[in-house]
């Protein structure tokens, strides 16, 4: 595999490539949002992760479109709010967001969650399948997934194609999901991986709360490194597509700092803690 560089895409499910690091704009006030999404650019990014539920699209696309890059150079996310999942309230967000952001397509569509129940969840992926039909999506997927959930997505898309024909039922590129070395989620992972799912990483840097810990801090200072970017680097050495945040201009550089070290095979093992300490939400857990 060519070492990774932060201009490497992966390609998903749906034939389009995505960018392997992204910027996330998860709590980034809309004020700002513009500003730091310009900054992120310049540094290199080209992929923004937003929701509809951050209320931040429209000045994170705004920031985009005044980077200066074409289009097809940027790749723009953007999700189906947790509780508002649904056919009918998916197409309105759908067409939301296409007017809001004055983007002719959105790159990826995720269903942020799988709250709602079967029927809504089913619904809202439904949405989604049709804006890609409609060439106002290119590639859908999902967020905070537990297996079980994937296997139900599955299971409808299998029915479907089975009696409407390939494709019908949508192809599912995206899972993503808190992970860091204290979250692994390799039930997730190795689902996700037997069928090309890439999995994106929020909360990568376990949201500042692993500074200090004897895990990381000997391999920060091995490379001269923060401990945010050993995250950033375990990140990407598992294949996931991590989403690190930051308005802090010089961190949004150092996030991106991660391309001239390689961690080892024994310090990825060290990193394996096996443990599952969530920082953020857990609905991968949710049984409604």
């Amino acid at each position: 595999m060519a070492p990774l560089t932060i201009s490497s895409k992966y390609r998903m499910n749906s034939g389009y490539e995505i960018p392997v690091l992204g910027y996330g704009v998860y709590q980034t006030p809309a004020d700002v949002a513009s500003e730091v999404v310009q900054h992120a650019l310049k540094v290199g990014y080209r992929h923004v992760d937003s929701a509809v539920a951050y209320r931040n699209e429209q000045p994170s696309a705004e920031g985009m479109k005044n980077s200066g890059l074409s289009r097809e150079e940027l790749f723009f996310t953007t999700k189906i709010p947790p509780k508002d999942m649904g056919y009918d309230s998916a197409k309105k967000h759908i067409e939301n967001s296409l007017n809001i952001t004055g983007f002719d397509y959105v790159d990826l569509y995720l269903l942020h969650s799988p709250y709602g129940g079967k029927t809504n969840r089913i619904g809202a992926w439904k949405a989604l399948v049709e804006g890609v039909e409609a060439g106002k999506i290119r590639s859908i997927g999902v967020s905070n997934y537990g297996v079980h959930h994937l296997d139900e997505l599955e299971a409808w898309i299998k029915q479907t194609e089975a009696t409407e024909g390939k494709g019908k039922g949508g192809i599912l590129s995206i899972n993503q999901v808190e992970l860091h070395p204290w979250l692994a989620r390799p039930d997730i992972a190795e689902w996700c991986k037997k069928r090309c799912v890439l999995l994106q990483a929020y909360s990568p840097l376990v949201r500042a709360t692993r500074n200090e810990d004897p895990l990381l801090q000997p391999l920060a200072k091995k490379y001269n490194k923060t401990p945010s970017q050993v995250l950033i680097r375990w990140s990407l050495q598992m294949g996931f597509v991590p989403l690190p945040k930051s308005v802090t201009p010089s961190r949004i550089e150092e996030n991106a700092d991660v391309y001239d070290f390689e961690l080892t095979g024994e310090e990825m093992k060290s990193l394996d803690t096996g443990a599952y300490e969530v920082c953020a939400w857990d609905p991968t857990k949710s049984h409604d």
